[in-house]
């Protein structure tokens, strides 16, 4: 008597965890069934391209390799990509909207190569503290680990 008073005190707490279960099983299978749209993706990409043309007028062409310039009008081009992608049941990103990125890049940042660094060594004096300055702190250490261990008055 007392396991079918539990029984129905947990049933709708059981009849609830089976209904989520089963709408996320219905929603996995409705999004296999949408499948990616890609020509009315690539109908709507230019549009976002198009926009980010449009604001990168306003930044001059010298500061084109400077992100700090036009951060915002690159996040908005790319959260625009993705938009249209996700409008479309495609997923982002993809090959198609990759080589769509890809093609803006090349219009506006194909100038901005990253110079490589030239490394250099410091300057001697510099070269001879930063090696010598370890050496002798190492050297000071054992000094004073030998000279603890052989008197044994410190230990007490």
């Amino acid at each position: 008597m007392e396991a079918s008073v539990r029984c129905r005190r947990h049933l709708p707490v059981l009849l609830l965890w089976v209904n989520a279960l089963m709408m996320l099983g219905l929603a996995g299978v409705h999004q296999q069934i949408n499948l990616c749209n890609e020509s009315l993706m690539l109908e709507k990409l230019p549009a976002c391209g198009k926009f980010f043309e449009e604001k990168m007028k306003k930044v001059d062409s010298k500061k084109w390799c400077n992100l700090t310039e036009f951060i915002m009008y690159y996040n908005n081009f790319t959260q625009c990509t993705e938009r249209e992608a996700n409008n479309a049941s495609c997923f982002w990103p993809n090959p198609l909207a990759e080589s769509f990125i890809t093609g803006i890049h090349k219009q506006f940042f194909s100038n901005c190569t990253l110079d490589s660094v030239h490394w250099e060594d410091p300057p001697n004096e510099i070269l001879i503290t930063l090696i010598f300055v370890p050496v002798m702190l190492t050297c000071a250490m054992i000094m004073l680990v030998v000279w603890c261990s052989k008197r044994s008055d410190i230990l007490v």
